[in-house]
């Protein structure tokens, strides 16, 4: 008898996507299988971990719920749960408007959901379990990577802040940090089985410390990667400016593994929208932390969040974010047009902006952005840089016969693929010759080829799962190092 697949389908941030690979890792302890890439819904168990910080993410998720009500009714057994932000903050309406779904799980207690879903298949009901504080730290849990040689690494659930547009720290709720030996330990983990890369993963990051009292947390936990033996680089996501110390640039520009990259959401440049949103920093502020970080990292690749068209917001408050944008000189940004979101202080301010004012200035900033991320890209022609190779990042790679990877800073990096076999997670030297807005390209021969222990995890990784019998394991997964998502899911739900 066939094991019984899932499907995992994430919406919105960097937080959810780990979050999802938890879902997986439990469903396959319990003895699922991952349902093939493209099954559109053909799973015996289909899984929505949800957002509520986008725009008509409700909409969104009643329109996939109602695609999927025929073919449940068509497939006796079939199950779907509703998990993630918007299960939190929904709760009971979910089943009301979709009483077609078995299982509603909030963000504090993923852990339960191969409970509830036997639960709702026993009982024949639907079980809506919504904790009010965490259970059990995700990290605790299962896991199902999605790559081979990059991984996620939660240091710390949550957020202290009180950002008026933001709904994240009423669902996910107030910070709660990880110990460092217990982050440290499943770091070297996970080098032990070939990851090479990983990304320290925070609502709030760099406030890392405050649950325990060591304002100093972060930074010591940087220094502390740079010791681990194999670990090759160190990223984290996301900040918030006014957590982000001198202590944190120093240990980024003198820890060998940081990388000389920095997400810094800027949300406004205006000092009285920044005010009205109840940011903790001010325009001067975070242009000092931007030239503070190029004095000590002068490669460092800086990209941000920015919020148009926040209620109030002027035409002298939108230049403000102009001006600040040209001086800061980002790689690139994550650009949002104000939406209201239910359940915040924003959504019931005066002063909306109206829709068409907020279009055209968001026309302008992207416009602005682009020159910006071109020139700043077309300085990186003439520069020899390692790239780790990854998979799934050029979409034309096959047509061009190039392989695809980042930059230390993080920029995408099209080259030239070499004679010598090169996997996801092998490093290459390569001369830049070509510089898009979007991507840098390497046109000529390729200097080197590192083979690495990554390289080899990726090999294992692809060899093992073709090897599995048919019915036991159903199509291969995606491989692909972290990476920053599209403008419609940044970073940090863009709220950070």
């Amino acid at each position: 008898m066939s094991a019984k697949t899932y499907e995992v389908r994430t919406y919105g941030c960097q937080m959810n996507v780990h979050d999802s690979e938890r879902l997986s890792g439990l469903l396959e302890d319990a003895g699922y299988v991952r349902a093939p890439d493209g099954a559109d819904g053909d799973a015996d168990v289909v899984v929505f971990n949800t957002c509520a910080v986008r725009e008509n993410a409700d909409n969104k998720l009643y329109g996939n719920l109602g695609r999927l009500a025929p073919m449940k009714a068509r497939r006796p057994g079939m199950q779907i749960a509703v998990g993630g932000c918007l299960a939190q903050k929904d709760r009971d309406t979910i089943v009301t408007k979709a009483p077609w779904v078995d299982v509603v799980f909030g963000t504090h207690n993923i852990g339960k959901l191969p409970v509830l879903l036997e639960r709702a298949r026993v009982h024949e009901e639907a079980q809506v379990e919504i904790a009010e504080s965490l259970e059990a730290f995700p990290s605790t849990l299962p896991t199902r990577r999605e790559s081979a040689y990059a991984a996620w690494v939660s240091i710390s659930v949550g957020c202290n802040n009180t950002c008026t547009f933001c709904i994240v720290p009423a669902l996910r709720g107030k910070e709660k940090d990880r110990r460092p030996g217990d982050i440290l330990a499943e770091i070297e983990a996970l080098v032990a089985e070939g990851v090479s890369e990983i990304t320290l993963l925070g609502q709030n990051v760099n406030a890392y410390g405050s649950d325990i009292g060591d304002r100093e947390a972060f930074s010591k936990l940087l220094r502390a990667c740079g010791k681990i033996e194999g670990l090759e680089r160190v990223r984290f996501t996301s900040p918030h400016p006014r957590d982000f110390t001198d202590d944190v640039i120093a240990a980024m520009a003198e820890t060998p593994n940081a990388m000389p990259q920095l997400h810094m959401p800027l949300q406004s440049g205006s000092d009285t929208i920044l005010k009205a949103m109840r940011r903790s920093y001010r325009q001067e502020r975070f242009l000092g932390i931007i030239e503070k970080v190029r004095a000590a990292i002068p490669h460092a690749a800086i990209s941000t969040d920015i919020i148009v068209g926040f209620p109030g917001e002027t035409e002298e408050d939108f230049e403000q974010t102009m001006h600040t944008v040209r001086e800061a000189r980002f790689a690139n940004a994550f650009t949002f047009q104000y939406s209201k979101r239910p359940g915040t202080p924003a959504a019931t301010m005066e002063n909306q902006v109206p829709k068409e004012v907020v279009q055209e200035r968001y026309m302008r900033l992207v416009a602005l952005q682009e020159e910006i991320s071109w020139e700043e890209n077309k300085k990186q022609v003439g520069r020899t840089l390692e790239v780790m190779v990854a998979e799934g990042e050029g979409r034309k790679d096959g047509a061009t016969h190039r392989l695809s990877g980042r930059a230390p800073d993080n920029r995408l990096v099209h080259f030239t693929k070499p004679d010598a076999e090169v996997r996801p997670g092998d490093v290459v030297t390569v001369e830049i010759t070509y510089a898009a807005p979007h991507h840098l390209l390497a046109e000529g021969v390729v200097t080197s080829v590192r083979r690495t222990r990554a390289g080899d995890a990726w090999a294992q990784r692809n060899a093992a799962e073709a090897a599995k019998p048919t019915g036991v394991m159903l199509g291969l997964p995606k491989i692909g190092a972290p990476e920053p998502l599209p403008a419609a899911a940044a970073p940090g739900c863009g709220c950070d």
